[in-house]
């Protein structure tokens, strides 16, 4: 019960408030949702991407053992989520909004805090979900571009898409200026906290905005995807998680973050990549409020089992 209202008051509340300010000054003011989408996306995420590889210390064996678990942990969610768009008969847009909804998960924002909160800033876990959060900051800006564009945009359109995106290149730079031993400049450091700063707020205010400005649908085809899609985030991806590391052989307290890391909400970046190309945005936005507010109860339950 500890670890519920722990959850509850560190997690959900905090991000509960932020949404709502949101809503509220869309009803308010309507705000542009495309200006803000595109400042999370070229500025803010890029930001805290780069000064988190930068600044946490991760070894060579953690980064190998939480790509390879990451990789296999994909491909089977991957499957997850397919038989789901195949089951249901999704067509167009809605495919890849579903295939985002369960394969972009909050690693950041929600993701970094609970790991902290549950092996007490434990600066090893701690790296575990900084890489993480870096493989869940490059996919949706490759594979989420690619998924949301697929039915209507040709490969060469995609691919420019893509290589417009600056964590692509915020990623390999990171580690190129940690790995030589490159300080970055104070006149550089002190912008770059402004802006990593930024994210987590101006995200969740743009989810607000996109919520404040939607129709719900709690009936019909709508509510029954939204339930769907938190089922196989929140359940689903915990138990491939559990099944990885049994089968790869990870143990102790990696195994523990790991499947931690696996258990979290489905990510802003779905709503992002939803408004910023039009592609179901009422959907995304649904998803990523109703899966935070149920985590609640998985995720505490994910804890408890483990024995953290």
């Amino acid at each position: 019960m500890e670890i519920f209202w722990s959850v509850l008051w560190n997690n959900v509340l905090p991000l509960s408030v932020m949404i709502a300010i949101g809503v509220t000054l869309q009803r308010a003011f309507s705000l542009d949702i495309k200006t803000l989408s595109r400042l999370n996306f070229y500025l803010f995420s890029p930001a805290i991407i780069f000064k988190l590889l930068y600044t946490t210390e991760i070894s060579l064996e953690v980064i190998g053992n939480v790509l390879l678990f990451f990789l296999v942990f994909m491909i089977l969610l991957f499957g997850a989520v397919e038989a789901v768009v195949r089951l249901r008969r999704l067509e167009g847009g809605m495919r890849g909004a579903m295939r985002n909804s369960v394969l972009f998960y909050n690693s950041a924002n929600y993701g970094i805090p609970l790991n902290q909160l549950a092996f007490a800033a434990n600066p090893f876990t701690l790296s575990v979900q900084v890489l993480i959060m870096m493989m869940q900051s490059l996919i949706p800006n490759t594979w989420g571009i690619y998924s949301v564009n697929a039915h209507r945009s040709s490969g060469r359109m995609i691919v420019r898409t893509i290589a417009r995106q600056p964590v692509i290149y915020a990623i390999p730079l990171a580690f190129l200026m940690r790995g030589f031993d490159i300080p970055l400049a104070g006149f550089l450091a002190t912008p770059l906290d402004y802006l990593a700063d930024a994210f987590t707020g101006t995200a969740l205010i743009t989810l607000g905005v996109q919520i404040g400005s939607m129709r719900w649908s709690y009936k019909g085809l709508m509510l029954k995807d939204v339930l769907i899609s938190c089922g196989t985030r929140l359940i689903i991806g915990p138990l491939l998680a559990l099944l990885v590391v049994w089968m790869l052989g990870i143990e102790g307290i990696m195994a523990k973050a790991l499947i931690v890391s696996s258990a979290v909400p489905t990510s802003l970046s779905s709503v992002l990549l939803a408004v910023e190309f039009d592609n179901e945005p009422e959907f995304a936005s649904q998803v990523v409020f109703v899966s935070t507010v149920l985590s609640i109860i998985t995720v505490t339950f994910v804890i408890f089992a483990l024995r953290i």
